[in-house]
């Protein structure tokens, strides 16, 4: 392998948005996330649903018939 080509490998604290600091190796100094697995509905199981012009009234009002079978 060449010599002095490789990037410096750091351990960071990788910051969440919600507060969550997780330990992680990466040639980066620092890093900052919008969401992780603290906060993240999948991983959480609650769902935030934000709806913007009525988008989920008119989903449901589209397929009442076919969501009440």
């Amino acid at each position: 392998m060449k010599s002095d080509i490789h990037p410096q490998y750091h351990k960071i604290n990788a910051k969440c948005a919600c507060g969550a600091e997780i330990v992680l190796g990466s040639v980066n100094e620092e890093m900052n996330v919008e969401i992780c697995s603290a906060c993240h509905p999948f991983f959480t199981g609650k769902q935030k649903l934000i709806d913007s012009a009525g988008r989920v009234e008119k989903f449901m009002k589209k397929y009442a018939n076919h969501l009440k079978k």
